[in-house]
């Protein structure tokens, strides 16, 4: 995906998101159908949440028991600039980020920010893996108190059992979400050759689930 970056290595530089094989107009194409188990969940409730690199962060999500047709997108800016060239650039006050929507009757809140903390490092600021910049920061984007007292004192917890030494993970409220371009939707599933996908979003997904076996669907 993303901003120009860096890196120690060549293997880096070609796995950053910056290098993901979006389409070279700029275009978009029609959306791949979601997966059927993913569509048939029937869901209550919805969060919001970013990570780091969206096709990572859906592809997690989406893993779990109880949680939907996650969608990709953008969150924290102005409807004018969720343009995936802007945001990518870091000229915007987006992240990206993920709409998770979820049966409550088989997942709480609670279990979803055990999801989002085991699913990336939160300790970072404005970076996740090989991809940097603001865009790529922790979130949680809170749609009401209920929401804002359980990510408060989920992070409190998890700094007093030593979790983390610190957790930079801001706890706003959501302002709006815009959905990514079609291209970006279920994107780790339909191109699982893409060399981003391979050295980045699979390992990533791997790790979440041989760490939480008991969350996955």
């Amino acid at each position: 995906m993303k901003t120009t970056i860096l890196f120690f290595s060549f293997l880096f530089a070609m796995s950053s998101c910056n290098s993901k094989s979006k389409l070279h107009d700029g275009s978009t194409v029609g959306l791949q159908t979601a997966s059927t188990s993913n569509q048939n969940i029937k869901t209550n409730a919805v969060a919001y949440f970013a990570s780091g690199c969206f096709w990572c962060v859906e592809a997690i999500f989406e893993s779990v028991k109880g949680v939907g047709d996650v969608v990709s997108g953008y969150s924290g800016g102005k409807a004018s600039t969720a343009k995936y060239d802007l945001v990518s650039a870091g000229r915007t006050n987006h992240a990206e980020a993920v709409m998770v929507p979820y049966d409550s009757t088989k997942i709480d809140y609670k279990t979803l920010l055990k999801v989002f903390f085991g699913s990336h490092d939160p300790t970072t600021l404005n970076q996740q893996g090989p991809d940097r910049g603001k865009q790529y920061r922790s979130s949680i984007f809170y749609q009401n108190k209920r929401e804002q007292e359980e990510a408060q004192a989920y992070i409190k917890q998890l700094l007093k059992e030593g979790k983390f030494s610190k957790i930079t993970t801001e706890v706003v409220p959501l302002k709006g979400f815009y959905a990514a371009e079609d291209y970006h939707q279920d994107y780790e599933r339909n191109h699982p050759n893409n060399s981003y996908v391979k050295a980045v979003s699979v390992p990533r997904l791997n790790e979440f689930k041989s760490k939480h076996p008991e969350l996955l669907k």
